[in-house]
């Protein structure tokens, strides 16, 4: 089963992304903060990472940059709300695979989290 690791400060996007992600077919890990996310991800290493951008104590691009430095190889989803575009086009600039901007759908998620695993079993 693929592990997904959910990195928000926000408890309710957590659950409900783990709820979905879990239904349609996924291992789910959740962390509250970019530290909390480096803890579990060298514990248990993910898949892919949806992570915020804007949380405490470590926020979504220092994290990415970690993140990227420690594993090149883990699939990487930045999230942040609209109004912060520039911190999406940063994301993409320092590793992320994509961007989305909150609120996002269900069905757009998965179809990006799909294409980008599959992308990586067709290398």
């Amino acid at each position: 089963m693929t592990r997904v690791l959910v990195v928000d400060d926000d408890q309710h996007i957590r659950a409900v992304l783990k709820i979905f992600l879990e239904r349609t077919g996924y291992e789910v890990e959740e962390s509250r903060n970019g530290n909390e996310a480096l803890r579990s991800h060298r514990q248990h290493p993910a898949a892919l990472m949806l992570i915020d951008l804007i949380m405490p104590d470590k926020e979504g691009l220092e994290t990415i940059r970690e993140v990227r430095r420690a594993d090149p190889n883990v699939k990487i989803i930045a999230m942040s709300g609209a109004g912060h575009g520039n911190y999406l086009t940063a994301a993409k600039l320092l590793g992320a695979n994509a961007a989305i901007t909150k609120p996002f759908s269900m069905d757009e998620t998965i179809t990006i989290i799909r294409s980008i695993l599959e992308a990586d079993l067709q290398k």
